[in-house]
């Protein structure tokens, strides 16, 4: 084999392997059930149930939300109210923009200027929420997410997330402990991750929102925690649609843009769009390959007549009729 076509399937290799290293955890994602940490329907007390005082209270008693101002939209006040009211023995802190920038200016001014240049203000709201967890505690819950019942059960986790689809976790409703590893990990990782990826979906979801918070965790847990430090998560039962569920749901999602949409169809299009990128990766190196190795065989000089192979040597015809071997 020549040199040069051990040197292609070299680069071709490494180049491969590198591609395969930056999206390990994104591909590792696919296949995530989080059967592991999952918080089950059997493993919480019913609503009112006695056996609710007898659990631990680690998660302290504080509920996080975030909005541009004072002034909650219309479409909103129910499943607010729902979570105030729910719960009056729970302190409230609602962080306005203004406030929001006050708290990372005073408490963590090294991340201010990372703050300050996101470019969509989704990405500073996702920002406070991982900020305010990891120095308070306490549970977040997004606008468009109403209270179903008291939240009191979640509060003998040290730390819990949950599940979305199609894999992975969300950012819309999350509780910790003060200074939890995760969440300590979160907010360290955020400037690594603070790039404009051009389109505004994949912007938003990878450098702060539900994506970002995915592969953190993925790469959270990939060699296990302590007790301590382990991050529940909740399932969609235990979260939305059930009788026992903890949630319940407003029409939301204020920050999608246009192309959402078609973020959205190559999600529930992702088998698809794999099996399709895979095959023309595979028809591209093929058609490289062939290439690379055509341009080793195939002698492409001016001076050349013709070649022809015998006795394991090529037999090269120049114009003055001499006759070069060359090995192969």
């Amino acid at each position: 084999m020549r040199r040069g076509m051990i040197i292609f399937l070299v680069f071709n290799l490494v180049l491969l392997g590198f591609l395969l290293n930056s999206v390990f955890t994104l591909i590792t994602l696919l296949f995530e059930d989080c059967t592991g940490d999952a918080i089950r329907s059997y493993d919480i007390p019913a609503p009112n149930s006695e056996l609710i005082e007898q659990r631990p209270q680690l998660i302290p008693k504080i509920i996080h939300q975030t909005w541009r101002n004072e002034t909650i939209p219309e479409k909103w006040h129910e499943a607010q109210q729902s979570c105030v009211n729910l719960h009056t023995d729970y302190e409230y802190k609602l962080w306005t923009d203004e406030k929001s920038r006050e708290f990372i200016a005073t408490e963590y001014p090294w991340f201010l200027e990372t703050f300050d240049s996101y470019p969509y203000p989704i990405m500073r709201a996702d920002a406070i929420r991982y900020f305010v967890l990891a120095h308070f505690g306490g549970i977040y819950v997004d606008m468009d997410d109403g209270c179903n019942r008291r939240l009191d059960p979640l509060l003998a986790y040290p730390a819990w997330v949950r599940k979305t689809t199609p894999t992975g976790i969300s950012n819309d409703a999350m509780g910790s402990v003060p200074q939890h590893p995760f969440f300590l990990q979160v907010i360290e990782s955020l400037q690594g991750y603070n790039r404009n990826w051009r389109v505004p979906y994949i912007t938003v979801m990878y450098s702060t929102g539900p994506l970002f918070l995915s592969v953190i965790w993925k790469e959270y847990i990939r060699w296990g925690t302590t007790e301590e430090g382990r991050v529940r998560v909740l399932m969609p039962d235990e979260y939305i649609k059930k009788p026992w569920s903890f949630f319940s749901y407003h029409k939301g999602s204020s920050w999608h843009s246009d192309d959402a949409k078609t973020i959205f169809w190559m999600g529930q299009h992702w088998i698809f769009l794999t099996v399709t990128g895979v095959a023309l990766a595979a028809l591209l190196y093929i058609v490289g390959f062939t290439l690379a190795r055509k341009s080793h065989i195939t002698l492409s000089s001016p001076t050349f007549l013709g070649m022809y192979r015998k006795n394991g040597y090529v037999a090269v015809n120049k114009r003055d009729d001499d006759t070069t071997k060359l090995e192969v």
